[in-house]
């Protein structure tokens, strides 16, 4: 059974959990619009995740459409330890301190089980501990204590997170979890591999080596030190997500939109994917409709030309997941109606670099705009090309032709590129014929209408595009195939 192609550019990303654990409600959330999903490793057994990855191929097989499949991994967590009561309440303005003693904690002190943090805080650092809902200020520091003035108490109970906004921790990104969870998810065929917690270009380096060429990388930016070294890291990357929960723990809550801005930007340059996250839709895990505040804000992340919008709890955990699809369906619909809306994507001017391929990619766009085309063909056998011309923001749909089903299944996070995967071509006659053919499949033009197609000669070789035609479909193109 074949979709109708979704009548927008951006991509919505949901994440699975248990509201989602019936095989319906995940065909019921891609029925009303979502192109990828993502599966959160911090939670959940390998066992149901692997029924999750197998329904969502299913579901791929059904309606003949590539998915992509994002595995987050949890990263590292720093921690505190346990209290003598299981909690305790500390003050505003009190004295309080963090030590390696394995002791039960109390209203004065608690464990930090970390080591690597008293190797480089320092005074006047902060502590953010229960997601920044309780702040410390550091007074002195020793090799087996941190003393801190309480600058905002409260009540702190067993094993809640600690933030170290100031520092650089000089801790791996991946764990042992990381590994087991990055090996069973690579098995399990995910295209995509969330690192969070990146704080360095080098944390890519060990989970690309794991990797061994499968999937691709995508870094999440959540960490001030990150952003400080943002370029590097999306060098380093294959994607980038900008993951906003702990990114506003650690920064101030007005530093977090100018800043999203930065990354979606300096993102968008490299025409790799960027997806935007946390808390878009938050009120509707419990509503059936969202707030203004949170309509506006996926709005502004597709007016901002970003890839892909994400839902986290909203479709893993809430009461209206379908409906949380729908609403997010909607608002990037009417912002991609908007007469302002292409100009205001490409503000952020995007050069092609010195090669046949982006100077083609960027001739795609400007025949978009200039001749009256359905779409765009692109045959690309890596993905790199379908990247180059979705960076450009294209009036019309990218339709990405490709004879491997992995890479059909990356470019699904791409900004406007619908992906097909098909076997190759071997001739200049060939590719027109194929091109108009997988136009009329999948609903990108009929008769009289017109498609420019991008490809390489010879044909069949990565990195070779050197080619822009645009053809002219009759209609009757499909007559003798099945």
């Amino acid at each position: 059974m074949k979709l109708k192609p979704r009548d927008r550019k951006v991509k919505i990303l949901a994440t699975t959990g248990p509201a989602t654990a019936d095989p319906d409600v995940l065909r019921r959330l891609f029925l009303a619009g979502v192109d990828a999903f993502r599966v959160n490793m911090s939670h959940g057994e390998h066992a149901v995740h692997a029924e999750t990855f197998a329904n969502i191929r299913a579901l791929e097989q059904e309606y003949g459409r590539p998915i992509a499949v994002l595995a987050d991994l949890q990263g590292p967590k720093l921690r505190v330890g346990k209290f003598a009561d299981g909690r305790a309440t500390i003050p505003h303005g009190s004295s309080f301190t963090f030590d390696r003693s394995s002791e039960p904690g109390d209203a004065t002190r608690v464990e930090l089980p970390h080591p690597e943090i008293f190797e480089v805080i320092e005074e006047g650092q902060r502590l953010l501990v229960n997601d920044g809902k309780m702040r410390f200020r550091v007074k002195s520091v020793s090799s087996d204590t941190i003393i801190c003035k309480t600058e905002v108490g409260g009540v702190i109970s067993d094993r809640k997170g600690v933030n170290v906004p100031d520092a650089e921790i000089p801790i791996p990104a991946l764990t042992e979890k990381d590994r087991k969870d990055l090996a069973f998810a690579l098995e399990n065929g995910a295209d995509w591999i969330g690192l969070s917690f990146v704080q360095r270009p080098e944390d890519l380096a060990e989970a690309r080596k794991l990797m061994g060429g499968k999937g691709a990388l995508c870094a999440k930016i959540e960490k001030p030190s990150a952003v400080r070294r943002l370029a590097e890291i999306i060098d380093q990357s294959d994607g980038i997500m900008v993951a906003r929960g702990d990114l506003g723990v650690e920064l101030e809550p007005q530093e977090v939109p100018p800043l999203q801005k930065k990354i979606v930007n300096a993102t968008r340059l490299t025409g790799k994917p960027v997806i935007v996250a946390t808390q878009m839709l938050e009120s509707m895990i419990e509503s059936p409709a969202p707030t203004r505040a949170e309509v506006s804000d996926v709005a502004n992340a597709v007016y901002d030309g970003a890839d892909a919008v994400m839902l986290s709890a909203e479709t893993a955990a809430g009461d209206w997941p379908e409906e949380a699809v729908l609403m997010m369906d909607s608002i990037a619909r009417q912002v991609e109606k908007d007469e302002g809306y292409t100009q205001r994507v490409r503000m952020l001017e995007t050069p092609p670099d010195a090669t046949t391929a982006d100077a083609l990619a960027h001739a795609c766009m400007t025949i978009a705009d200039t001749v009256k085309i359905s779409a765009i063909a692109v045959f690309t056998f890596s993905g790199s090309s379908a990247r180059r011309v979705s960076r450009e923001r294209p009036a019309v749909p990218v339709m990405a032709l490709t004879p491997s089903m992995e890479v059909a299944r990356r470019v699904a996070l791409l900004w406007g590129t619908h992906p097909v995967a098909t076997r190759d071509i071997g001739s200049f006659e060939e590719m027109v014929a194929k091109g108009k053919r997988m136009a009329l499949r999948h609903g990108f033009g009929g008769s009289d209408s017109q498609l420019a197609v991008m490809a390489g000669v010879p044909f069949g070789q990565s990195g070779a595009t050197n080619l822009v035609h645009v053809v002219s479909v009759q209609g009757d193109e499909l007559e003798g195939y099945d």
